[in-house]
């Protein structure tokens, strides 16, 4: 017996549950659409196709079912009928009981349907069954000859034709969207004699101004150029694409020129005038700032009329528009690793330079459209952040060193002027610590310091002041850019001169008592990377007392113990874990007290995320000093069961039973927070393969009468209750020593860590998600159907 036809004659409930449904005088939209799913799903196989056909599938799909009833001017049920269709759609027989019932032409009208989420899935409906038609219909590759394509096929390609062909501009829409996604999915070489069919009629669209499709056909294009059916020929495709490179508008042109700058397989000339469509706006903006050109400009000759940017640049309602998405397809193109074409980036950053300059009024241009563009953008943030963004990623480029000077005039106006927003001020921030990197490695190739050497101490005066300003996301963003400084450049004695002969470290040091929570983390993740300036470095460059190491380290574990906030604990915890990764804690006593402290005060926070933190502590703990006393090449390498042996086991168990890492680890094994138990769950499974290697662990049945055994023993049974476990003995009671070396090796030997990580692994579905719980929730529904029928929907 075919075990898909076995479902139903085991199930015979869904048959019968579709039938009474059909019997309804008036069927709920929502269980109705649901009864159109759940039969279109059971109909994918054409077994249990040709069962449920003649009984229930002309009554729900054909013309006696909704369709023609009342129940369809629900959107949930038409939108059931294209989903239970689509789901049949795997083989021959649904497509011709589809096609010889007229269903297809449910379809055709449902493209137009009045809710976005049905015309959108009857457009794939539609993809879906052409795609079906031609691939299993089908024996020998097709021509242009109408007789040739399948049946279904060809009344798709027929409704496509008539629609392009029609006045309609709504048919035109919906077909083109449908070509579109045909292109995009299905890349198969009858795509090919599909377009030869149509591709005058798409060209037409191009220069005839009565049809208003052009928006469209940027998005069908580029799916095609990405489809190896297309981009390997040389013929008529390309010179389309040609065509609406010329004709589009230049918001039209931006996508798909950017997305053929991303292809590597296309004609050189095709390349060059998509890079002209791009570069005509920043052009425009390079000529209207000085009259005549001072520079040399970004392009030769332009691909459409220089006329329709500029009218665009000079009007308030599509300059701001055109510029930020310009600049967000070149922020796009800097992004890749290898650009299949060359940009002038000199030119560029001069015209990203010009724009940022409109943008704060510091520019006063000659020409009446740069005055136009001016007060167009004075104060525009949504294109000061987007320059700002590709001002950021053309640090990475090479062939910008000779406008460093000018760049950073322009970038130190936007950080010292009071009128520029935290938000921009976030991004130029951003952008001149880029900049400052690729300054530094300048510095370092032509030995020219004295301009670098200004310009961080221009930066460091501005900083000052922004780290008092009254404004907290201007406090936090400065901290955060003295974050990635630090972490940049901390290596450069120009830098760190710099910064100490400031008054940056101390304004930093007093922000750790800000009033807002998000200034005090940032100024806790600022201070531990200073640390590794003012006190951690190996030939530390402070003088006399200005720095204590230990007042710092105080104030971080005050606020790790008493802020009220989470964000500056996390930080606290996360530099904590920064510094011990980095040796810089002292000798293995002193990073024993650290940590023992530290695991203490954050064992019983209020956040999962700062007791995770804590565990990674300990486990970078574990690592390193297992490799102090055993030492592999690599720091946290596997060890090998040498280093185990007697010489060290015992040294070893004595430093993580004294900074009390097993108390912690066991007790975050019963956390309330998921997280946190897996991730002690798996250092002890890390640290027992350091105790027991290889397949030497103990019996858990057989650990003795011994009260360090009874202790394991009691451990063992509390661990299984997890989160469960009341009162857990950190103490030492019940017999549990945590601090004794003995006891922890044989509870390390004796607990199935395994089951009990299996058991943490294990999703809340195991319990909740089940055909129990399922009916449970639809049968929740039914009370409050008006409230959930969204959700049904």
């Amino acid at each position: 017996l075919d075990p898909t036809v076995k479902l139903l004659q085991d199930n015979p409930c869904l048959t019968e549950f579709i039938a009474s449904v059909l019997a309804l005088p008036e069927p709920s939209p929502s269980i109705l659409s649901f009864t159109l799913r759940l039969a279109g799903i059971l109909a994918a196989s054409e077994n249990r196709f040709q069962c449920l056909q003649q009984k229930l599938l002309v009554r729900l799909f054909g013309g006696d079912g909704p369709l023609n009833s009342a129940v369809w001017e629900d959107a949930s049920v038409r939108s059931g009928w294209v989903e239970g269709v689509h789901s049949m759609m795997h083989h021959r027989p649904a497509l011709h009981f589809l096609c010889n019932g007229g269903g297809i032409d449910v379809i055709f009208t449902l493209q137009g349907d009045p809710s976005l989420f049905v015309a959108s899935a009857a457009s794939q409906l539609l993809v879906h069954m052409l795609t079906l038609s031609v691939e299993s219909e089908t024996t020998k590759p097709l021509s242009t000859k109408d007789c040739e394509w399948p049946v279904c096929a060809q009344m798709i390609i027929k409704h496509i034709e008539d629609s392009l062909q029609s006045n309609s501009a709504s048919h035109i829409e919906q077909s083109l969207k449908l070509l579109t996604s045909l292109f995009g999915s299905c890349r198969a070489t009858w795509t090919e004699v599909l377009w030869l069919g149509i591709a005058k009629q798409i060209e037409s669209f191009l220069t005839e101004e009565t049809v208003q499709a052009q928006h469209l056909l940027a998005n069908l294009l580029l799916n095609m150029a990405w489809s190896p059916v297309f981009c390997d020929t040389e013929g008529r495709f390309w010179a389309i694409v040609t065509s609406a490179l010329e004709h589009l508008t230049p918001v039209q042109a931006g996508p798909l020129a950017v997305g053929i700058l991303r292809l590597y397989k296309c004609p050189q000339d095709v390349r060059i005038q998509a890079l002209t469509v791009l570069l005509q706006p920043m052009d425009c903006i390079l000529r209207a700032a000085s009259q005549p050109l001072e520079y040399a400009g970004l392009l030769d000759e332009s691909v459409s009329d220089p006329i329709t940017v500029e009218s665009l640049l000079s009007s308030k309602s599509s300059c701001a528009s055109l510029l930020c998405q310009t600049l967000a397809h070149l922020e796009e193109l800097l992004s890749l690793i290898h650009l299949p074409v060359d940009l002038p980036y000199t030119s560029l950053l001069r015209s990203l330079m010009t724009i940022l300059q409109f943008c704060n009024g510091f520019l006063s241009p000659a020409s009446p459209l740069g005055s136009t563009i001016s007060r167009i953008l004075i104060n525009c943030f949504r294109v000061q952040m987007s320059a700002l963004d590709v001002l950021a990623a053309l640090s990475e480029r090479k062939g910008c060193d000779m406008l460093i000077g000018s760049l950073f005039d322009v970038l130190l106006a936007y950080l010292e002027s009071p009128n520029t927003s935290p938000t921009v001020l976030k991004k130029t921030f951003q952008a001149t610590s880029k900049w400052l990197v690729r300054l530094q490695e300048l510095s370092c190739s032509n030995g020219q310091w004295q301009q670098t050497e200004k310009i961080l101490e221009d930066v460091f005066l501005v900083l000052q002041k922004r780290l008092c300003s009254p404004c907290w996301e201007v406090r936090d963003s400065s901290l955060e850019f003295l974050t990635v400084l630090i972490k940049c450049l901390r290596d450069q004695d120009e830098f760190r001169q710099c910064l100490l002969s400031s008054e940056v470290p101390r304004l930093t040091e007093n922000l750790l008592e800000d009033p807002e929570s998000y200034v005090r983390a940032s100024a806790v993740t600022a201070v531990g990377h200073l640390a590794f300036i003012t006190y951690f470095a190996p030939e530390s460059p402070v003088i006399g007392n200005q720095y204590n190491k230990e007042n710092t380290v105080a104030k971080l574990q005050e606020i790790l113990s008493t802020d009220a906030e989470g964000f500056p604990r996390r930080a606290v915890i996360s530099i904590f874990t920064k510094w011990l990764r980095q040796g810089c804690t002292g000798q293995l006593e002193d990073t024993e007290r650290f940590v023992s402290r530290v695991i203490q005060t954050v064992e019983h926070d209020l956040d999962w995320e700062v007791r995770l933190g804590g565990l990674e502590l300990a486990e970078v703990f574990c690592s390193q000093t297992i490799c102090q006393l055993g030492l592999p090449k690599c720091p946290y390498a596997p060890i090998s069961s040498a280093v185990t042996s007697s010489i060290h086991q015992n040294e070893l168990l004595q430093i993580f039973c004294r900074a009390k890492v097993f108390s912690f680890l066991f007790q975050s094994l019963c956390d309330c927070d998921k997280p946190v138990g897996q991730r002690a769950c798996d250092i002890l499974l890390d640290l027992r393969g350091n105790f027991y290697p290889g397949s030497t662990l103990k019996d858990s049945q057989g650990t003795g009468d011994s009260p360090a055994a009874q202790g394991v023993a009691w451990l063992q049974r509390t661990l299984r209750q997890g989160s469960l476990a009341q009162n857990f003995p950190a103490d030492g009671g019940n017999g549990v020593d945590f601090q004794d070396p003995e006891s922890m090796m044989l509870a390390l030997g004796t607990i199935d860590l395994e089951e009990l990580r299996d058991e943490l692994n294990k999703s809340s579905d195991h319990v909740e998600k089940s055909p129990q719980s399922l009916l449970q929730d639809i049968l929740a529904t039914v009370g409050t159907l008006e409230e959930n029928e969204a959700d049904c929907y």
